[in-house]
């Protein structure tokens, strides 16, 4: 039977969660995490969460989510997860639950289901073979779990496989052949540097023209606030970045990304603000820094280059209703 989500369910779908879903490498959940990832999130909608109950137990969980002010929000519903006791990972179950959430996206209007990394629940993972270090979010579906091969076979098109990469910090050092090409640049008159209000200017330029809202709105608040963001500057002219810097908690160095305003292309930016972003986070006591990227991009040499390796893979998945 699937049942609609009430908070009486929560504590079973922590537990199913901790028995399950770590086995593909996600986090354990706490009542504390859960309420944070799910419960609290502005787009949690109870219309869209669902369980499945065997025998009076909660033998599987369900959300999906949506939101018009999301990237593709207007036509894309977002599947968070879908999670079964081992016992009960049959197609059968998993097409319950999988129909359970798209039908409250076609409810709603929506015209396609995606597993992508635009959802704004975020599921922290373990990163393999490192002392518990973690991901803050998974970009897909693991490629190669069982829900991954089971939403092949409901038509489900994967559309892009993300490398997750992987950098322990105390092994980066700064390579000479990049100090040569800032030497480079700087001979074009470009700067590669901690954001500074008083000598820089036209952010908000430089990320309308990287046309991604994200971004937009997360360095153009980090460098309003002082949040230290690593900039390419022509002049005063801002025309790439690189962060935010931040070093979370658990040791990890989070940044939002890295672009270069497409009319400043050509000049090795990209390559010397990621580097430069290495050597700032290595400077504040960061332990380690983890991105994905897509397989067929060619920004991953950058970051191999640095020092990166790919340790999981997760695949980008959507259905047209």
């Amino acid at each position: 039977m699937i049942d609609a989500w009430d908070e009486k369910y929560t504590q079973a779908v922590i537990d199913l969660w901790n028995q399950e879903a770590v086995k593909d490498g996600y986090k354990e959940l706490t009542e504390q995490s859960f309420h944070h990832i799910f419960a609290s999130s502005p787009y949690f909608d109870k219309l869209n969460a669902f369980v499945l109950i065997e025998d009076g137990r909660v033998t599987g969980f369900a959300c999906g989510c949506t939101g018009d002010d999301l990237p593709l929000g207007q036509t894309a519903g977002y599947v968070t997860c879908i999670v079964l006791e081992q016992a009960s990972q049959t197609d059968e179950q998993y097409k319950k639950l999988l129909q359970a959430v798209e039908g409250r996206f076609r409810e709603l209007g929506k015209k396609q289901a995606d597993f992508l990394f635009f959802n704004p629940m975020m599921l922290p993972w373990y990163i393999p073979d490192t002392p518990r270090h973690e991901h803050n979010n998974a970009p897909g579906v693991p490629t190669g779990s069982r829900l991954h091969s089971f939403l092949l076979g409901e038509g489900y098109a994967e559309r892009a496989q993300e490398c997750a990469m992987y950098l322990n910090l105390g092994q980066f050092s700064m390579p000479e052949e990049i100090r040569a090409k800032e030497r480079k640049a700087a001979e074009e008159g470009y700067r590669v540097e901690l954001f500074d209000g008083a000598k820089h200017e036209g952010v908000a330029g430089m990320l309308q023209g990287l046309n991604n809202p994200l971004w937009e709105k997360e360095i153009g608040k980090c460098t309003s606030e002082g949040t230290p963001v690593v900039v390419a500057a022509h002049g005063r002219q801002v025309v790439g970045f690189a962060g935010p810097v931040i070093r979370q908690d658990n040791g990890r160095g989070y940044f939002a990304g890295i672009g270069v305003h497409p009319e400043h292309e050509g000049h090795g930016l990209g390559t010397i603000l990621f580097f430069k972003l290495c050597e700032a986070f290595k400077a504040i006591g960061t332990d380690y820094m983890s991105l994905y990227t897509g397989s067929t991009n060619p920004a991953i040499r950058i970051y191999e280059k640095a020092g990166f390796r790919t340790v999981k893979r997760f695949s980008i998945m959507r259905r047209e209703f």
